[in-house]
């Protein structure tokens, strides 16, 4: 099966992983979602990742993280620019998502950063997808 948006399909793993309660999510690897998890990881949103090898293509695996009373920490994932509408961002214009208690995650000229750094680099981008 081809498919034409894969960051839209990490996304929608990792939702569904949180509202099932798994511990962890396994998913095909790619450049950018390890990245993704990387961000996520860095604003303690999961406990972590790995890059598995499975012989073929490869296996990311992002282990979810829940608060002392078994809630998901994250409560909303949603992709904001799609391959049918992309949406860009300058360094002024910056979302700030939920009075910045959650983040935006951009892709810049400079790599993938969340908003907050976007600020502080002044630079702007392609609004990848939004958490909190």
């Amino acid at each position: 099966m081809s498919m034409n948006d894969p960051i839209a399909d990490m996304l929608t793993r990792v939702r569904n992983a949180n509202r099932a309660g798994h511990r962890r999510v396994d998913m095909p690897v790619a450049k950018l979602k390890v990245e993704i998890a990387r961000i996520l990881t860095e604003n303690h949103f999961v406990h972590g990742y790995k890059v598995l090898d499975d012989g073929a293509h490869g296996v990311l695996r992002v282990y979810l993280k829940y608060t002392e009373d078994e809630k998901p920490v994250i409560r909303s994932l949603r992709r904001i620019s799609r391959p049918g509408l992309r949406r860009y961002v300058g360094a002024q214009g910056m979302p700030k998502v939920r009075s910045g208690m959650g983040m935006a995650i951009l892709s810049t000229s400079k790599g993938l950063m969340t908003d907050r750094q976007a600020r502080q680099q002044r630079v702007g981008g392609e609004v990848i997808a939004t958490v909190y």
